[in-house]
């Protein structure tokens, strides 16, 4: 599998199952429009009440908000985990109950980008899988940024039924790619290797995913996610490789990864599924990757200013259905760095847009 990162960040969770069982508990009002481009356009405005409740917008895509402690702090506080399983093990102690269960799953293959417009800064990501559950969660933590993210919710296995609110609990300590109201994005990208990181020092512990919380809850700029993620030891989650885009507002976008356990950073506006720091293994990943990279700066070389159209567009060009190998792409995403909005199309179905924003809650 690849994954790809482009000039516009999408975080993305799949769900396994999606319910509209109400929980209860604080809750808020909050208006999400679903915008739907054809030859007779329209936007749809949906007012929800909700609290860690999931709502189906379509099957394969669903949205949730979760305001209040999701005890992150405490996570980092108590020396963070080394795998899935200690992540599963801290929320069954503290938030869910008893379960079992790890993060993680097979490889997955994206792009992301990072673009200028006239106003600020773009970052798009397309997430490429096989048909799955993608969960879009607005978090407003009690001590941290508030943030929107998506999780594949498949790759949480949890044993046993839970809540929608429990479900939305764990889908925001796996995030894949997101954006906070600082408007730092970060995805997560495969790279075709058997080099996952491991390392093992006297810093507290990090995996893949809770890093992506991490950066989202704690981090304004690049600068401040690269010093946050030297300060733990970090662990691949299911001992996949993978490296990170990150991207703040004010253009700077970087690839972060690890070679020999060392931490390595390169600044560059594309990120696909290849490796870009110096060294012996420069450029080693798929093919497609290269060919997706390629795509990707020639359009950002053409184009003077973006917006959320061209940004998408972009996204469009590296989709899968053009290459035929059996993947989709589940979703594509355009992050308004400026704004706080974010724009999502599912499955490849570019005429439907749904629109999302940080700053959505109603106070």
């Amino acid at each position: 599998m690849r994954k790809e990162i482009i000039t516009a960040v999408v975080c993305t969770l799949m769900l396994t199952a999606c319910g509209n069982s109400p929980e209860s508990g604080n809750s808020s009002s909050v208006t999400t429009d679903i915008q739907t481009d054809s030859s007779e356009a329209e936007t749809v405005k949906i007012e929800e009440t909700v609290s860690g409740d999931i709502t189906e917008l379509e099957s394969g895509l669903s949205y949730a908000e979760f305001d209040g402690d999701y005890r992150f702090d405490k996570f980092l506080a108590e020396g963070g985990a080394e795998s899935d399983t200690g992540v599963i093990a801290f929320l069954g102690k503290n938030m869910l109950g008893d379960i079992t269960g790890g993060l993680g799953g097979d490889n997955f293959g994206c792009s992301a980008f990072s673009v200028k417009d006239e106003n600020g800064y773009y970052f798009g990501r397309n997430f490429d899988w096989y048909n799955c559950n993608a969960l879009v969660v607005v978090t407003h933590p009690e001590n941290g940024y508030s943030s929107i993210c998506t999780t594949n919710t498949n790759f949480i296995g949890i044993d046993g039924l839970l809540s929608s609110k429990s479900l939305v609990t764990a889908a925001i300590y796996a995030p894949l790619d997101g954006m906070n109201e600082k408007g730092l994005c970060v995805s997560v990208n495969m790279i075709e290797d058997n080099e996952a990181v491991d390392q093992n020092t006297d810093k507290p512990d990090i995996t893949t995913t809770t890093a992506v919380r991490l950066l989202l809850d704690k981090a304004a700029t690049v600068d401040e996610a690269t010093e946050l993620l030297e300060q733990y030891d970090m662990h691949a989650s299911k001992g996949m490789t993978v490296h990170f885009a990150v991207a703040d507002n004010s253009g700077k976008c970087v690839a972060v990864e690890y070679l020999n356990d060392e931490m390595i950073v390169t600044e560059t506006p594309v990120v696909t599924n290849f490796y870009f720091a110096q060294g012996e293994k420069n450029g080693k990943g798929t093919q497609q990757s290269h060919e997706r990279y390629d795509i990707l700066m020639q359009t950002i070389s053409d184009t003077e200013s973006f917006d959320s159209e061209s940004v998408m567009s972009a996204l469009e060009s590296v989709s899968k259905h053009h290459y035929n190998d059996g993947e989709t792409t589940e979703w594509s995403a355009v992050f308004d760095q400026k704004t706080g909005e974010a724009v999502y199309c599912h499955r490849e179905n570019y005429d439907k847009k749904y629109t999302f924003s940080i700053n959505g809650q109603e106070e």
